[in-house]
Order: structure tokens, then sequence, then C-alpha cells
């Protein structure tokens, strides 16, 4: 059975955030626990935005898991665009700090920054450090015009790369949107991997309970057959 899985999107601002909590949400029941670590924050915000972005998240991580934990303990390695020089991340740490977060529950939740293939520097793919640790990965697909290729594209480069893709989970982003059913038909016949959950468009998601978005007995199922 897996103890950890490794959220990743089809893009930026899809709702990696809000999926990882309806998963913390799902997850924390009376049979198990589960918690939330989001390794790398990589920004083009000034300090002063940068803080209020690191707070909104290490919030919204926090109060969706009933485990106690400090802001240090699940701090992550801040990445500013803006930055002549690139910022050195010490992998051996964040491998580190799971190791810590695994003991405190039966499930930890890293949430990735970017897409599959997001570029943490000239040379590295945060993926490649995913494939190194063999975390199983749940795909974040922002349902908005073009996402279906942007999807099955991410889908097949997880598997091809070696990776068990357990699901994904799709995120209303677009309320307008008047194709959105026929979208999430598309993607349930293209995608490789079961649909997880649907999460609708919501004024303050982080401030709900996301977790009936979430097929439970589906998620528990997959992850324990891995």
């Amino acid at each position: 059975m897996l103890t950890s899985l490794f959220i990743t999107g089809t893009n930026t601002n899809v709702g990696k955030t809000i999926a990882t909590r309806a998963l913390l949400q799902t997850l924390n029941d009376n049979t198990s626990s589960a918690i939330g670590y989001k390794p790398i924050i990589k920004t083009k915000f000034q300090k002063t935005s940068v803080q209020d972005e690191l707070n909104k998240f290490t919030s919204t991580i926090i109060q969706s898991s009933p485990i106690t934990l400090t802001a240090n303990e699940i701090k992550p390695v801040i990445i500013q665009n803006s930055q002549e020089k690139e910022s050195v991340i010490d992998f051996n740490e964040i491998n580190k700090k799971i190791t810590i977060l695994r003991q405190k529950a039966n499930y930890i939740i890293i949430e990735g920054c970017g897409g599959w293939r997001h570029l943490l520097d000239q040379q590295m793919f945060y993926s490649d450090w995913v494939i190194q640790q063999k975390i199983p990965v749940i795909l974040v697909v922002g349902i908005q015009p073009g996402c279906i290729n942007h999807a099955v594209l991410t889908a097949h480069a997880i598997i091809q790369d070696g990776i068990r893709l357990i699901g994904w989970i799709a995120n209303r982003i677009n309320p307008g949107l008047t194709c959105y059913a026929q979208i999430i038909d598309r993607l349930q016949r293209h995608i490789p991997a079961p649909k997880l959950g649907e999460i609708p468009y919501l004024l303050r998601p982080e401030e709900r309970n996301l977790s009936e978005y979430i097929d439970k007995k589906l998620l528990k199922n997959m992850m324990k057959n891995c």
C-alpha cells in the first residue's frame, strides 16, 4: 500500500492546492490520517507578495488536516523567477522532511508546482525528482478550452516515465464554460486512469469541506492496490 502521492497539474493555476485540500479532507477519517506538503514554490512575485502566498498555502494545508503541524515543518523552498542567480534546491533536505512527515500520518500528499515537466532550473524538471523517488501521481485537470490536449499528453508522459498514475481530478475553473460535460466525457475516455473526483466552481474553496467531491472508496482502493 502506498503512503505518498504527488499532485501535478495540466498547467499552473489549475487548482492543485484545492485538490490537495480535498484529498486531505477525504483521507483524514476514522481509519486513516494524511498531511500535505509543498516542497517548492516557484513565483515571480516580490518578497512581500511571496510571503502572502506562502501564508495562504500553509494555512490552507494546515487547516485541511487535524494533525498538528508547524509552518516550519512544511516550509517550502521558495524560488523567485526574478532572481538573477538560480536558487539551489537541496533535495536531500526535502527527502528528510518527507521522511519525518511520514511518521506523523498514514499518507503524505505532496503538491508540485506548475505541470509535470516544470523546469526547476536550466537542467532539472520537477518530474525528475518524482521519478527518482518513485512516487505515484494524481493529475489535476483545470477544465477549460484546450485542457483535453494538455491532460492526455501529461497523463501519457507520466506513464511513459514509469510512474503510476493513480487517477485524475477535474477542477472547474471556468464557471461559464458551456461544453463542460462534453469535456469531462472525453477526458474519461482518453485519460488511462480513473476520475477520482470532480470539484465544481466554488467561491473560497480553501474554506470549504471538499471531501464530498472525491470518490473516497475508489481513491482508497487505488492506493491500497499500489
